[in-house]
């Protein structure tokens, strides 16, 4: 898939984690009749420590694979050396270099062991590795943002007193929107259809924040 596979990955399960859980968040507060405030404090709150966690798991996951692809790479070229000098061979010939010249050129190359023949191998696979740090950006922005979606309504209710009463409901209606909206764009990771990707993310999402509704009613009644 490359990076752009990648980072659309990273993109769409950092926002879906983000969305889901704030709005759960939102939810479990209104639920227990709790102040305006405190959905507030709690939201940005959740969207920063879990979006910092989120990254930092990213990060190491994806920094953690390429290892283990790197390693695994390094081990095949001991097992099977001549499989890598076929390989050093369709590179060179890639490059432009007649077959009598790749033969000369990865025979030359393959005398000088793994430290030399590694930095071809990981030349094209570098482009194509996914970047721990780039991922991890990619996931915290994007859980922040899609995060701020269940908000929204209640920022805006700080400055129009108007919409404080209608606050959830149009919370409820931009989260949803967004779930169905992350929930398609998944479908371009897992190649399924993006209708019904898209209403599984907003059935999970819904039950997600009716659950966190219903404990924080039950919290709320103590």
């Amino acid at each position: 898939m490359g990076n752009q596979g990648s980072y659309v990955k990273s993109m769409v399960y950092g926002g879906l984690d983000g969305i889901i859980t704030t709005f759960a968040v939102v939810a479990g507060v209104v639920g227990g009749a709790l102040d305006l405030r405190v959905i507030i404090i709690l939201g940005f709150s959740n969207l920063l420590a879990d979006g910092f966690s989120m990254a930092t798991g990213d990060y190491l996951s994806s920094k953690s694979e390429k290892e283990y692809e790197e390693h695994q790479i390094s081990l095949k070229q001991l097992q099977n050396p001549e499989s890598t000098k076929t390989v050093l061979i369709q590179r060179c010939q890639n490059m432009g270099l007649t077959e009598e010249d790749a033969v000369s050129v990865s025979t030359i190359l393959n005398r000088y062991g793994t430290s030399v023949t590694d930095q071809l191998f990981y030349e094209d696979t570098k482009k194509e590795d996914n970047n721990p740090i780039k991922n991890a950006l990619v996931t915290f922005f994007s859980f922040f943002i899609f995060g701020l979606v269940p908000l929204l309504a209640y920022v805006f209710a700080q400055f129009i007193p108007g919409i404080v009463s209608y606050s959830f409901f149009l919370a409820s209606g931009l989260t949803g929107l967004t779930l169905f909206i992350l929930g398609a764009l998944k479908s371009r990771v897992t190649h399924s259809n993006w209708i019904k990707s898209g209403l599984e993310m907003l059935i999970i999402g819904g039950f997600a924040a009716l659950f966190a509704y219903i404990v924080g009613f039950l919290l709320g009644k103590q």
